[in-house]
């Protein structure tokens, strides 16, 4: 299609003059560097829709995000924007999704050309952990005399390595000094890891991002991706780790058609391995890249943007902005200065009353905290008040153990090598363990993964009632050449032979079994089992009903969340707890230079995520808590983050019981002095 100049000028008509210069960009590297609130979203939706509108073919246009909600926003954006000008849906055929979906997706396409079938699975978090373990069960490494890292521990080391290009040595030393004395047995457990996925075709959210980077890396494979798409954009640059970073180049070498967009003052994530060096390094890395930075906030009046600017100013480096608004009044941000951590709760439970009476809901306002054990007071509070509240954080739907227990059928029958499903799925029937799971699977495996190797196996008595009914449901879902049962069907012969052994394996019943029931429903939108199972790994619901308390009545409820929780959202009133040194930054994360920045980038987070209200609490007095609640305690120092000179950005105020408790001493008139007091002390000598 040709471009139309009208067309693209409809497109770009509502657009500040930085977002227009962005949109309107032509073929070469794009960084642009949106601050907080100045319509990241809004830019990046109109840049794809001009590239359409100027002649590229949706289909050749890459756009990662990294959650999969982003993705589709963006692309309603998209769709939405060039439905309202000339009514068509091109920008449905837009490929988008986040790295590890569209690296699902591109694997089981193009991974024969690096000898990976398309018929692997996908473990998610908990699988992964549960393989570390039974390889490191089998390595006797649990049963050393020495501490070794747990699953969990080993898994993050392994990630980290992975996603940071980097050594044991390397990771062991900067980020898991503890675990140093085992490095040579981590080196044998990840080799075997490794040596196990490959034998059961199973693929780790690390390994997604490794076969992707290895087809680019590839001279054939990565011709064909290049060829595939393009144009490249990529949201939350800030947040790419390393290999992802690779990826790109190797999908746009001299960087033609690649935009990016970010924030470097908003990365926050390297405990996941995302690195700033990304950002920041980007203009060096790709020759005549051009950098628009947005810099109008749309989000919050200009007294918070000030100290907002203040704060971030303060950093080493990074891409130079000054957000500004035109919402030029309103008031100070507010240094809450509070005796101790209960008097904090106090202040800021009447702070968010005295704002709901004013007009502002209780959904639009939100306490902010570093750590998630910062808030248990004041959830004791909140509850005691009988406030409603909600925490962002917790279980995720595909982390739940029933919702595993059902995907395990699944997984198993489409790929039978899958031996951490396999041996979930065993263990559900009763009178079969560890031990005995094993012995099927070897029986499994050594008669080419057929059940006939399980038709007269010799189960245990309390098994033998549903063995019957077990065979028959997997032969019934076992993926033969030709079948075309339905994604549904199948989710529903399990969910029946299942819901008996959830009865009487779990407490709560109904919800658990109305989560099957929502599963089956989901696995109807799916044309076919493996990308159903991929999506829902990939890309799981973010709660479930098992999760849910009684239902409160209340139609308001206010926000709770961890700052990284909280990074991308915005509320009217936002309330910052325990913004003391030692909390914020936190004395876990002060080791080296590049942690403190990250922690100075995390407070700038939490700051502008307020829109018209900001109060930011220092507790003055902590308490030491040991066996017993003391009088022991320390005094603490307002964040670094906020110095001398930028106080006179914010307000200062003092809690009322302080207040209260000065004016006590000056309200009434007596006639003691010090005089009186003193002869009397006197006096006990005499």
């Amino acid at each position: 299609m040709e471009a139309d100049e009208s067309f693209i000028e409809r497109i770009l008509a509502d657009l500040n003059a930085a977002q227009r210069s962005a949109a309107a960009h032509g073929d070469g590297p794009l960084l642009i560097v949106a601050g907080a609130g100045t319509g990241k979203t809004t830019t990046l939706a109109h840049r794809v829709a001009r590239l359409i509108a100027g002649g590229v073919d949706p289909a050749r246009i890459l756009l990662l995000t990294f959650t999969r909600r982003a993705s589709a926003e963006m692309l309603r954006r998209v769709d939405g924007i060039l439905r309202s000008i000339d009514g068509s849906n091109r920008g449905r055929r837009v490929t988008g999704g986040t790295f590890h979906s569209v690296a699902s997706m591109l694997l089981r396409r193009y991974g024969q050309l690096i000898g990976l079938g398309s018929d692997f699975s996908i473990l998610d978090r908990g699988d992964s952990e549960d393989l570390m373990h039974a390889v490191r069960g089998d390595l006797g490494l649990a049963s050393s005399e020495t501490r070794f890292p747990l699953k969990a521990t080993c898994l993050d080391i392994y990630s980290r390595c992975v996603n940071v290009q980097s050594t044991l040595e390397s990771v062991l030393k900067r980020s898991f000094p503890w675990c140093w004395q085992h490095a040579e047995d981590l080196k044998r457990l990840f080799q075997s890891y490794v040596d196990v996925k490959e034998r059961q075709s199973v693929l780790d959210y690390d390994d997604l991002l490794l076969f992707w980077h290895a087809l680019v890396d590839e001279p054939q494979a990565a011709q064909s991706l290049r060829e595939r798409f393009d144009c490249v954009l990529v949201d939350e640059y800030q947040d790419t780790n390393l290999l992802q970073a690779r990826i790109l180049q190797g999908l746009c070498p001299s960087g033609e058609g690649l935009t990016v967009v970010g924030d470097d003052a908003q990365s926050i994530y390297s405990f996941r391995a995302a690195t700033v060096r990304n950002i920041l390094d980007f203009p060096a890395t790709y020759a005549g890249t051009t950098v628009v930075t947005l810099e109008q906030n749309y989000r919050s009046s200009q007294p918070i943007l000030d100290a907002a600017n203040a704060v971030i100013a303060q950093a080493a480096e990074g891409h130079q902005k000054r957000l500004w608004s035109e919402r030029q009044s309103g008031p100070l941000p507010v240094i809450l200065e509070c005796i101790d951590e209960d008097e904090q709760t106090d202040s800021v439970v009447e702070r968010i009353l005295e704002h709901r009476e004013s007009g502002i809901p209780l959904k639009q306002q939100a306490i902010l905290f570093r750590a998630s054990h910062h808030s248990l007071a004041l959830e004791v509070e909140l509850n005691r008040r009988d406030i409603p509240y909600h925490k962002y954080g917790g279980l995720k739907f595909i982390e739940t153990a029933h919702v595993k227990d059902l995907l395990c059928f699944l997984k198993f029958a489409e790929n039978p090598r899958d031996a951490v499903s396999g041996i979930r799925m065993l263990m559900l029937l009763p009178g079969i363990g560890d031990k005995r799971a094993r012995q099927l699977l070897g029986r499994f495996a050594d008669e080419g993964h057929c059940l006939s190797g399980w038709q007269d196996y010799q189960v245990p008595r309390a098994t033998a009632a549903i063995w019957a009914d077990f065979l028959k449901l997997m032969h019934s879902i076992q993926v033969p050449p030709g079948r075309s049962e339905s994604v549904a069907a199948d989710v529903g012969r399990v969910r029946a032979f299942y819901a008996p052994l959830l009865e009487t394996r779990y407490d709560r019943t109904g919800p658990r079994l109305r989560d099957l029931e929502q599963i089956e429903s989901l696995s109807s939108r799916f044309a076919n089992r493996g990308t159903f199972l991929s999506e829902i790994t990939l890309d799981p619901p973010a709660s479930t009903q098992d999760l849910s308390g009684d239902p409160h009545l209340d139609e308001d409820y206010v926000i709770l969340s961890t700052i990284h929780s909280a990074k991308g959202l915005e509320w009217d009133s936002v309330y910052v707890l325990h913004a003391a040194d030692g909390n914020i930054p936190s004395d876990m994360a002060t080791g080296t230079p590049e942690e403190l920045e990250e922690e100075r980038r995390l407070f700038y987070v939490a700051l502008t995520r307020a829109r018209s209200w900001l109060y930011v609490c220092h507790p003055q007095r902590y308490y030491f808590h040991g066996r017993y609640r003391g009088d022991a305690h320390s005094f603490s120092q307002l964040t670094r983050f906020i110095t001398d000179e930028q106080r006179n950005l914010f307000q200062r105020v003092v809690s009322s019981a302080e207040t209260d408790s000065g004016n006590a001493g000056t309200s009434a008139s007596t006639s003691l002095s010090t005089a009186d007091v003193r002869r009397r002390i006197k006096d006990i000598w005499s």
